[in-house]
């Protein structure tokens, strides 16, 4: 039995596979940086590295059959791999966009679609889906990502009443801004209040597996973010969708 870690090279993934890996776990980290996700798997011990692009098509079943031909079953699986861009709609990529939400939706439902099976099968299983306080609102600037967190967290939601029958835990894990490439990645011009109010990455994943270990559905990092979530459900749309585009800035 072996816990999946997708997007596993930095960020979040790379600090879900140390603290993982540090509980004893035996892990599969999967991401596009061969170099990296091998360097940390060597670093680890316990981790089988995998290098594959999960934004391409029939990424995940690809991942499957190499889980399958290592004689591995999923106990858990960490749905970490995504990403962000920055830009108004009408001057993005479509093809970006449409990777984008290949990837933060599609291959993360692929995922749960390929392990819950087995999981039910044996009547236990975890599954921790990242979203993100995006999740909450809409996102001027980054409309696309914003739309497929709040997929994410949807899904999410339902697949733990789903299978909480069936002694599986599911829980989303929806960060706020974090101390990680993402920015980078994403584009922002600029990122000074996104760092001001941006979390450690050891401390986000820490609240995530504690969640998912109560089985909590759906859990916002830092006490702040839950400030910020809670005033989301409190104001009207036409503000939420304004202040959410101006933290980018």
């Amino acid at each position: 039995m072996v816990t999946l870690i997708t997007g596993a090279s930095a960020g979040l993934g790379e600090e879900f596979a140390r603290q993982l890996s540090a509980k004893g776990k035996r892990l599969v980290i999967v991401a596009r940086r061969k170099d990296r996700l091998e360097a940390l798997a060597k670093e680890l011990g316990n981790a089988r590295a995998l290098a594959l692009d999960l934004g391409k098509p029939d990424s995940a079943k690809k991942l499957m059959a190499d889980l399958a031909a290592n004689d591995e079953s999923v106990s858990t699986l960490i749905n970490n791999a995504g990403f962000g861009a920055f830009g108004k709609f009408a001057k993005a990529d479509p093809a970006r966009l449409r990777a984008m939400i290949d990837l933060n939706c599609g291959t993360l439902t692929d995922l749960c679609a390929a392990v819950v099976p087995q999981m039910i099968e044996r009547g236990r299983g975890s599954i921790l889906n990242v979203a993100s306080t995006a999740a909450f609102q809409a996102g001027p600037g980054m409309a696309v990502y914003f739309a497929t967190k709040a997929y994410v967290l949807s899904f999410s939601e339902a697949l733990h009443e789903e299978l909480k029958p069936h002694g599986i835990k599911v829980s989303c894990l929806c960060p706020g801004p974090t101390a990680t490439e993402f920015g980078e990645v994403a584009g922002f011009k600029s990122r000074g209040m996104f760092d001001k109010v941006s979390m450690a990455a050891d401390k986000v994943v820490e609240i995530g597996l504690r969640a998912l270990d109560k089985n909590r559905a759906v859990v916002v990092a830092g006490p702040l973010n839950k400030t910020g979530v809670l005033l989301t459900h409190l104001a009207p749309r036409a503000v939420t969708r304004k202040v959410a585009g101006m933290i980018k800035h």
